[in-house]
């Protein structure tokens, strides 16, 4: 899962949230240097990305990739199951997606000296760009996709597998739809 379905899963209250969003910043830190609520939503991030990657719609879907983007394939669906969850937001909430936005803004703002340096920087850049509202289109996915296959630092066919994504986006989200209600009530569970 990828920021925004990690916060809209994490247990309700701003420093579980944070720590949602944590898991993809913890190298080196210390859970047991954290409060409690950071804690249990780091480790609520570790337990949704567990069940993500096990669960079968989302192996199914890794394999429509083509073998040279494969290995690509998981970082490429935690992005695109952001866009999803915007397209079908109705569905898995009664709360406004703009609402919950704004609010996940607002409170990563304000917890903002729970974050290591690398979290800051990142959540600065994700409330000054509206990185959640961009996702809502399905080029934007495209954008973000390519900038992370910017960042890797070796030779690879990552960038441009938005292609592979338009190719496949009616199944894609056909899985999608089948795997994110089992996923939200796991996530209810563990919270």
């Amino acid at each position: 899962m990828n920021h925004l379905a990690h916060l809209f899963l994490a247990p309700d209250s701003p420093q579980a949230r944070v720590g949602s969003l944590l898991g993809d910043f913890a190298r080196g830190v210390i859970p047991e240097d954290l409060p409690s609520e950071v804690r249990e939503g780091l480790y609520h991030h570790r337990a949704v990305d567990a069940f993500t990657d096990r669960h079968p719609e989302v192996i199914a879907s890794k394999r429509l990739f083509s073998a040279q983007r494969r290995r690509f394939a998981g970082v490429a669906l935690d992005i695109l199951y952001d866009h999803y969850l915007l397209r079908h937001w109705q569905r898995f909430s009664h709360m406004e997606p703009d609402t919950f936005i704004d609010q996940v803004y607002r409170e990563l703002d304000a917890n903002e000296p729970l974050m290591p340096d690398s979290m800051q920087r990142v959540t600065r850049q994700i409330i000054r760009h509206d990185w959640f509202r961009s996702y809502m289109d399905l080029e934007n996915i495209g954008y973000a996709l390519d900038r992370v296959a910017n960042r890797i630092r070796f030779t690879n066919a990552f960038s441009g597998i938005i292609e592979e994504i338009e190719a496949h986006d009616d199944e894609l989200e056909r899985r999608f739809l089948r795997f994110f209600p089992e996923l939200k009530h796991f996530a209810n569970q563990e919270a």
